[in-house]
């Protein structure tokens, strides 16, 4: 029976062990560079939402995004890209309805929320809110006084904390789309390119008259390299 005891112990101990190297948390993480002809901006994506996360890093690493437009732009709004019908699509054609054949699941958090910066999935009207395969915006919004703040509050049934309200008061955002649209990433540098974009003169369908074109990269970096050339700070 003696062995049998220790080895028992020895099992946990060796779970236990297990478990605790699986939860611990990488020291790098991929920081995104997505180029466009009004700038570049750099973005980190979330691990709250590892199921967008692994679609987007998929899609950069097989080049989806190269070459495609940013097709709707909306001043103090959002811009919107990734419509693979977007790739040398010639002036009026209509755009946003394409797809890579598939949906991801929502995956929401009341931590992440639509400040400005944020990397956002675009979808259709469909019941579960699940993601566009591929079609992504990026929020600018504007700055929400208090009032209007506890009014977007009680209109959508949740309580925002005291950061995210100062963040929607200082520095802007889109509160109205929380809990309804998967934020799975953030710019960390950059912010002024998406003013850039969304200022552009556009058509009636919101698409830039002048064709505003990505290309998206990842490049894995220590966590602490990224906090101390971009400013961003992590969780962890």
């Amino acid at each position: 029976m003696r062995p049998t005891k220790i080895f028992i112990p020895c099992l946990v101990l060796l779970v236990l062990s297990v478990n605790g190297y699986a939860q611990k948390k990488s020291r790098k993480d991929e920081l995104i560079t997505l180029e466009t002809s009004q700038g570049t901006m750099r973005l980190i994506l979330f691990e709250e939402t590892p199921k967008h996360r692994a679609n987007f890093l998929k899609l950069v690493e097989d080049k989806f995004y190269d070459g495609l437009l940013f097709h709707r732009v909306i001043d103090d709004f959002m811009i919107q890209g990734g419509d693979p019908d977007s790739r040398g699509a010639e002036a009026g054609k209509l755009l946003g309805r394409g797809d890579n054949g598939y949906k991801i699941p929502a995956e929401f958090s009341p931590n992440l929320f639509h400040q400005k910066g944020a990397l956002a999935a675009a979808r259709d009207n469909n019941p579960k809110k699940e993601s566009s395969g591929c079609q992504f915006y990026l929020v600018q919004g504007h700055k929400w006084s208090a009032g209007d703040l506890d009014k977007q509050q009680a209109r959508a049934a949740r309580k925002f904390t005291d950061n995210q309200r100062k963040i929607y008061q200082e520095i802007g955002g889109t509160p109205h789309l929380d809990g309804s649209y998967t934020v799975f990433g953030q710019v960390i540098d950059g912010l002024a390119v998406i003013d850039k974009i969304s200022s552009q003169t556009r058509d009636s369908r919101d698409r830039p008259e002048t064709d505003i074109t990505m290309k998206i990269s990842a490049k894995k970096m220590n966590k602490k390299k990224i906090s101390r050339k971009y400013g961003y700070k992590y969780d962890d």
